[in-house]
């Protein structure tokens, strides 16, 4: 039988990026008009959070996308991929979300999906590796929640930014052990774009719903 092309899952990584940020921001222009544009203050209190926010969803999930191609990994290559995406999928959603509704919150928010999704992608090598995301999605959650609370009053957006491109940075730097780890490796696995576009209008559609209408801590009502 012929294997999959290995250099295409590469290839897909900008692709996979476009697909995401092109089916949030139309479900976020519908949303838009349907309901959010009557909510009072909507741009200036959400847009910003959300826009980096789906963002950040274009930014994990193509790690999602090129894990699952190879499948397995050795342990420590398969730790440092649950570890990766257990943090940055906790930390970045924590962050944005405490940002609007609150530490308590934005953890649970992040605990959630970095976890999820780090013990998920983390065990391509094994217990070890989902192990590894799971404490990672634990931990960098609540460092996000934390982290958005301490810059509250201390250029939140700035912040923001900053950290959104370090953490696309450490995805990149992600992708690339991926790729010196697969160099020799036959491609296992291949998702349609309907892999994509489904994560990105769940994980877009319950945050939108979280920082509009969800609960929020006390400094925020």
């Amino acid at each position: 039988m012929q294997s999959l092309n290995t250099r295409e899952a590469e290839g897909e990584i900008v692709k996979t990026v476009f697909v995401s940020l092109t089916t949030s921001f139309l479900l976020l222009t519908l949303l838009y008009f349907i309901k959010l544009r009557y909510i009072e203050d909507f741009l200036p209190k959400y847009a910003f959070f959300l826009f980096f926010i789906t963002l950040s969803y274009a930014l994990i999930l193509p790690a999602l996308r090129h894990v699952r191609a190879y499948k397995e990994f050795p342990c420590m290559s398969g730790m440092m991929i649950g570890m990766t995406v257990g943090m940055i999928a906790g930390f970045l959603p924590g962050f944005y979300i405490a940002a609007t509704n609150g530490m308590f919150w934005g953890a649970i928010v992040g605990i959630v999906i970095g976890i999820s999704l780090g013990a998920w992608k983390g065990s391509c090598c094994g217990i070890m590796g989902f192990m590894e995301g799971t404490m990672a999605g634990f931990m960098g959650s609540l460092m996000g929640a934390m982290t958005a609370i301490m810059f509250y009053n201390d250029h939140l957006k700035a912040s923001a930014i900053i950290i959104f491109l370090i953490a696309a940075v450490i995805m990149v730097g992600l992708h690339y052990m991926i790729y010196k780890e697969t160099r020799e490796i036959e491609r296992r696995h291949k998702d349609s774009e309907f892999f994509v576009m489904f994560f990105s209008l769940i994980l877009t559609s319950f945050t939108t719903w979280m920082m509009v209408f969800g609960p929020r801590s006390l400094l925020f009502q």
